[in-house]
Protein backbone atom coordinates (compact mmCIF):
# COMPACT_ATOMS: atom_id res chain seq x y z
CA UNK A 1 0.00 0.00 0.00
CA UNK A 2 2.82 2.60 0.72
CA UNK A 3 4.81 1.58 -2.62
CA UNK A 4 1.43 2.20 -4.45
CA UNK A 5 1.01 5.56 -2.27
CA UNK A 6 4.57 6.66 -3.37
CA UNK A 7 3.72 5.68 -6.91
CA UNK A 8 0.83 7.86 -6.84
CA UNK A 9 2.68 10.57 -5.09
CA UNK A 10 5.54 10.53 -7.36
CA UNK A 11 3.16 10.52 -10.86
CA UNK A 12 1.14 13.52 -9.08
CA UNK A 13 4.28 15.38 -8.71
CA UNK A 14 5.14 14.89 -12.38
CA UNK A 15 1.58 16.01 -13.42
CA UNK A 16 2.31 19.23 -11.25
CA UNK A 17 5.55 19.62 -12.53
CA UNK A 18 4.43 19.40 -16.42
CA UNK A 19 1.26 21.78 -15.98
CA UNK A 20 3.45 24.66 -13.63
CA UNK A 21 5.95 24.69 -15.86
CA UNK A 22 4.29 27.05 -18.62
CA UNK A 23 3.22 29.25 -15.91
CA UNK A 24 6.88 29.61 -14.63
CA UNK A 25 8.05 30.37 -17.96
CA UNK A 26 5.69 33.29 -18.72
CA UNK A 27 6.50 34.77 -15.55
CA UNK A 28 10.00 34.42 -15.87
CA UNK A 29 9.52 35.80 -19.27
CA UNK A 30 7.68 38.61 -17.57
CA UNK A 31 10.31 39.36 -15.00
CA UNK A 32 13.45 39.43 -17.43
CA UNK A 33 14.99 42.30 -18.72
CA UNK A 34 13.72 43.58 -22.74
CA UNK A 35 17.68 42.92 -23.64
CA UNK A 36 17.79 39.19 -22.50
CA UNK A 37 14.46 38.21 -24.45
CA UNK A 38 15.23 40.08 -27.40
CA UNK A 39 19.18 37.74 -26.98
CA UNK A 40 17.57 35.00 -27.14
CA UNK A 41 18.11 33.91 -23.68
CA UNK A 42 17.58 30.30 -22.93
CA UNK A 43 18.42 30.32 -19.12
CA UNK A 44 16.11 28.95 -17.30
CA UNK A 45 15.95 31.75 -14.12
CA UNK A 46 16.88 35.64 -14.02
CA UNK A 47 19.86 37.58 -11.47
CA UNK A 48 18.17 40.76 -12.52
CA UNK A 49 14.61 40.60 -12.25
CA UNK A 50 12.40 43.64 -13.48
CA UNK A 51 9.19 45.28 -13.62
CA UNK A 52 9.00 46.97 -16.67
CA UNK A 53 7.29 44.91 -18.71
CA UNK A 54 4.69 44.94 -16.51
CA UNK A 55 5.00 48.46 -16.52
CA UNK A 56 4.72 49.08 -20.43
CA UNK A 57 1.20 46.47 -20.15
CA UNK A 58 -0.68 48.79 -17.44
CA UNK A 59 0.36 51.97 -19.19
CA UNK A 60 -1.73 50.87 -22.49
CA UNK A 61 -4.03 53.38 -23.16
CA UNK A 62 -7.72 52.14 -21.84
CA UNK A 63 -5.99 49.35 -20.33
CA UNK A 64 -8.28 50.01 -16.76
CA UNK A 65 -11.56 50.00 -18.81
CA UNK A 66 -10.54 46.94 -21.17
CA UNK A 67 -10.08 45.28 -17.50
CA UNK A 68 -13.71 46.49 -16.23
CA UNK A 69 -15.17 45.63 -19.71
CA UNK A 70 -13.86 41.87 -19.18
CA UNK A 71 -14.93 41.44 -15.46
CA UNK A 72 -18.36 42.93 -16.45
CA UNK A 73 -19.10 40.52 -19.30
CA UNK A 74 -17.46 37.67 -16.81
CA UNK A 75 -20.29 38.17 -13.89
CA UNK A 76 -23.11 38.68 -16.39
CA UNK A 77 -22.27 35.73 -18.24
CA UNK A 78 -21.66 33.70 -14.55
CA UNK A 79 -24.47 35.21 -13.37
CA UNK A 80 -26.76 34.06 -16.04
CA UNK A 81 -25.66 31.07 -17.57
CA UNK A 82 -25.50 29.36 -13.74
CA UNK A 83 -29.26 31.03 -13.22
CA UNK A 84 -30.85 29.42 -16.33
CA UNK A 85 -28.71 26.09 -16.32
CA UNK A 86 -29.95 25.72 -12.76
CA UNK A 87 -33.58 26.13 -13.38
CA UNK A 88 -33.32 24.12 -16.69
CA UNK A 89 -31.58 21.09 -14.90
CA UNK A 90 -34.38 21.31 -11.75
CA UNK A 91 -37.31 21.79 -14.53
CA UNK A 92 -35.53 18.24 -17.19
CA UNK A 93 -35.05 16.37 -13.62
CA UNK A 94 -37.68 16.84 -11.34
CA UNK A 95 -40.54 17.42 -13.72
CA UNK A 96 -41.87 14.94 -16.62
CA UNK A 97 -43.58 16.75 -19.84
CA UNK A 98 -44.13 16.82 -23.11
CA UNK A 99 -40.58 16.94 -25.46
CA UNK A 100 -38.45 16.26 -22.48
CA UNK A 101 -36.23 14.02 -23.92
CA UNK A 102 -36.16 16.25 -27.28
CA UNK A 103 -34.87 19.38 -24.95
CA UNK A 104 -32.18 16.70 -23.96
CA UNK A 105 -30.81 16.06 -26.96
CA UNK A 106 -30.74 19.36 -28.38
CA UNK A 107 -29.34 20.76 -24.97
CA UNK A 108 -26.30 17.70 -26.05
CA UNK A 109 -26.04 18.30 -29.19
CA UNK A 110 -25.56 21.83 -28.80
CA UNK A 111 -22.70 20.94 -26.73
CA UNK A 112 -20.59 19.35 -30.37
CA UNK A 113 -20.92 22.25 -32.58
CA UNK A 114 -17.55 23.75 -32.88
CA UNK A 115 -17.08 27.41 -32.13
CA UNK A 116 -15.23 28.17 -35.28
CA UNK A 117 -18.68 26.67 -37.43
CA UNK A 118 -21.16 29.45 -35.38
CA UNK A 119 -18.37 32.52 -35.57
CA UNK A 120 -20.03 33.50 -39.26
CA UNK A 121 -23.78 33.13 -38.41
CA UNK A 122 -23.54 34.61 -35.30
CA UNK A 123 -21.87 38.10 -36.83
CA UNK A 124 -24.53 38.29 -39.26
CA UNK A 125 -27.03 37.44 -35.80
CA UNK A 126 -25.28 39.97 -33.97
CA UNK A 127 -25.55 42.82 -36.79
CA UNK A 128 -29.39 41.92 -37.31
CA UNK A 129 -30.50 41.94 -33.58
CA UNK A 130 -28.14 45.57 -33.19
CA UNK A 131 -31.07 47.50 -35.10
CA UNK A 132 -33.58 46.86 -33.27
CA UNK A 133 -32.50 45.97 -29.51
CA UNK A 134 -30.63 48.51 -28.09
CA UNK A 135 -26.73 47.21 -26.32
CA UNK A 136 -27.11 44.01 -28.33
CA UNK A 137 -25.20 44.11 -31.89
CA UNK A 138 -21.61 44.48 -33.30
CA UNK A 139 -19.61 46.97 -30.96
CA UNK A 140 -21.55 46.13 -27.90
CA UNK A 141 -20.37 44.03 -24.87
CA UNK A 142 -24.24 43.11 -24.88
CA UNK A 143 -23.59 40.60 -27.64
CA UNK A 144 -20.45 39.04 -26.00
CA UNK A 145 -22.48 38.54 -22.81
CA UNK A 146 -25.60 36.52 -24.94
CA UNK A 147 -22.94 34.48 -27.13
CA UNK A 148 -20.96 33.48 -23.89
CA UNK A 149 -24.10 32.59 -21.94
CA UNK A 150 -25.99 30.89 -25.21
CA UNK A 151 -22.41 28.73 -24.79
CA UNK A 152 -22.14 28.05 -20.85
CA UNK A 153 -25.64 26.79 -20.24
CA UNK A 154 -25.68 23.44 -22.49
CA UNK A 155 -22.43 22.42 -20.39
CA UNK A 156 -23.59 23.42 -17.04
CA UNK A 157 -27.38 21.82 -17.30
CA UNK A 158 -25.35 18.62 -18.19
CA UNK A 159 -23.24 19.12 -14.72
CA UNK A 160 -26.44 20.16 -12.93
CA UNK A 161 -28.64 17.59 -13.83
CA UNK A 162 -26.37 15.26 -12.36
CA UNK A 163 -26.26 16.81 -8.58
CA UNK A 164 -30.14 17.62 -8.86
CA UNK A 165 -30.58 13.81 -9.40
CA UNK A 166 -28.77 12.95 -6.46
CA UNK A 167 -31.01 14.88 -4.14
CA UNK A 168 -33.31 12.07 -2.65
CA UNK A 169 -36.80 12.45 -3.29
CA UNK A 170 -37.79 11.93 0.49
CA UNK A 171 -36.26 15.14 0.53
CA UNK A 172 -38.34 16.80 -1.29
CA UNK A 173 -41.35 14.92 0.13
CA UNK A 174 -40.35 15.83 3.58
CA UNK A 175 -40.58 19.59 2.48
CA UNK A 176 -43.97 19.06 0.95
CA UNK A 177 -45.03 17.89 3.99
CA UNK A 178 -43.75 20.67 6.03
CA UNK A 179 -45.64 23.07 3.86
CA UNK A 180 -43.18 24.29 1.78
CA UNK A 181 -43.98 24.69 -2.13
CA UNK A 182 -41.93 24.31 -5.21
CA UNK A 183 -39.89 27.45 -4.95
CA UNK A 184 -39.45 27.07 -1.40
CA UNK A 185 -37.45 23.63 -1.70
CA UNK A 186 -35.88 24.50 -4.86
CA UNK A 187 -34.53 28.10 -3.25
CA UNK A 188 -33.93 26.84 0.71
CA UNK A 189 -33.48 22.59 0.09
CA UNK A 190 -32.33 22.22 -3.56
CA UNK A 191 -30.24 25.01 -3.93
CA UNK A 192 -27.61 24.44 -1.03
CA UNK A 193 -27.35 20.79 -2.06
CA UNK A 194 -26.36 21.14 -5.12
CA UNK A 195 -23.50 24.21 -4.63
CA UNK A 196 -20.50 22.85 -5.29
CA UNK A 197 -21.72 21.96 -9.01
CA UNK A 198 -23.00 25.54 -9.04
CA UNK A 199 -19.62 26.55 -8.06
CA UNK A 200 -18.01 24.11 -10.99
CA UNK A 201 -20.17 25.42 -13.75
CA UNK A 202 -19.61 29.14 -12.61
CA UNK A 203 -15.69 28.50 -12.97
CA UNK A 204 -16.15 26.97 -16.15
CA UNK A 205 -18.02 29.74 -17.48
CA UNK A 206 -15.77 32.48 -16.00
CA UNK A 207 -13.10 31.07 -17.31
CA UNK A 208 -14.40 30.32 -20.78
CA UNK A 209 -15.72 33.83 -20.60
CA UNK A 210 -12.57 35.52 -19.29
CA UNK A 211 -9.66 34.57 -22.02
CA UNK A 212 -12.30 34.84 -24.86
CA UNK A 213 -10.39 36.33 -28.11
CA UNK A 214 -12.39 34.39 -30.77
CA UNK A 215 -15.94 36.29 -30.12
CA UNK A 216 -14.34 39.49 -29.03
CA UNK A 217 -12.17 40.08 -31.84
CA UNK A 218 -15.30 39.31 -34.34
CA UNK A 219 -17.87 41.41 -32.61
CA UNK A 220 -16.05 44.30 -31.49
CA UNK A 221 -14.51 46.35 -34.38
CA UNK A 222 -13.96 49.64 -34.10
CA UNK A 223 -15.35 50.33 -30.69
CA UNK A 224 -11.90 50.86 -28.98
CA UNK A 225 -13.67 51.70 -25.49
CA UNK A 226 -15.50 48.11 -25.31
CA UNK A 227 -12.79 46.06 -26.17
CA UNK A 228 -11.73 43.54 -23.71
CA UNK A 229 -8.32 42.33 -22.34
CA UNK A 230 -7.11 39.65 -24.62
CA UNK A 231 -7.70 42.13 -27.22
CA UNK A 232 -5.16 44.73 -25.43
CA UNK A 233 -2.63 42.54 -25.71
CA UNK A 234 -2.69 42.01 -29.73
CA UNK A 235 -1.07 45.34 -29.42
CA UNK A 236 1.65 44.23 -27.99
CA UNK A 237 2.09 42.10 -31.07
CA UNK A 238 4.32 43.87 -33.34
CA UNK A 239 4.50 43.98 -37.83
CA UNK A 240 8.01 43.91 -37.17
CA UNK A 241 9.06 42.49 -33.44
CA UNK A 242 6.54 41.63 -31.04
CA UNK A 243 6.94 42.59 -27.20
CA UNK A 244 7.26 39.11 -25.35
CA UNK A 245 8.05 40.38 -22.26
CA UNK A 246 4.95 42.90 -22.41
CA UNK A 247 2.78 39.71 -23.51
CA UNK A 248 3.75 37.51 -20.90
CA UNK A 249 3.21 40.04 -18.29
CA UNK A 250 -0.24 40.68 -19.52
CA UNK A 251 -0.75 37.01 -19.36
CA UNK A 252 0.25 37.22 -15.72
CA UNK A 253 -2.11 39.56 -14.99
CA UNK A 254 -4.40 37.72 -17.02
CA UNK A 255 -4.31 34.61 -15.23
CA UNK A 256 -3.89 36.21 -11.96
CA UNK A 257 -8.18 36.59 -11.44
CA UNK A 258 -8.74 32.84 -12.58
CA UNK A 259 -5.89 31.79 -9.66
CA UNK A 260 -7.75 33.82 -7.10
CA UNK A 261 -10.27 32.40 -7.92
CA UNK A 262 -9.86 29.18 -7.46
CA UNK A 263 -7.85 29.50 -4.44
CA UNK A 264 -10.99 30.47 -3.00
CA UNK A 265 -13.58 27.56 -4.07
CA UNK A 266 -10.96 24.89 -4.68
CA UNK A 267 -13.10 22.89 -1.84
CA UNK A 268 -16.18 23.42 -3.75
CA UNK A 269 -14.75 22.78 -6.62
CA UNK A 270 -13.19 19.26 -5.70
CA UNK A 271 -16.72 18.45 -4.61
CA UNK A 272 -18.18 20.04 -7.84
CA UNK A 273 -16.17 17.57 -9.85
CA UNK A 274 -16.51 14.51 -8.30
CA UNK A 275 -20.14 15.05 -7.77
CA UNK A 276 -20.71 15.38 -11.92
CA UNK A 277 -18.47 12.25 -12.04
CA UNK A 278 -20.14 9.90 -9.76
CA UNK A 279 -23.73 11.32 -11.35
Amino acid sequence: MTLRRLRNDVAGLLVALVVALPLYWMLLSALKPRAALEAGDPTPYTLEPTLESFRRVLLIDGFGQYLLNSVLVAVVVVTASTLCAFLAAVALTRYRFRLRTTLLVMVLTAQMVPVEALTIPLFFLMRTLGYGIPGIGLNQLGSLMLVHTAFAIPLAVWMLRAFVASVPRELEEAAWLDGAGSLTFVTRVLFPLVAPGVVACSIFSFIMTWNDFLFARTFIISAQENQTLPIALLSLFKPDENDWGGIMAGSVLMTLPVLVFFLFVQHRLANGLGGAVKG
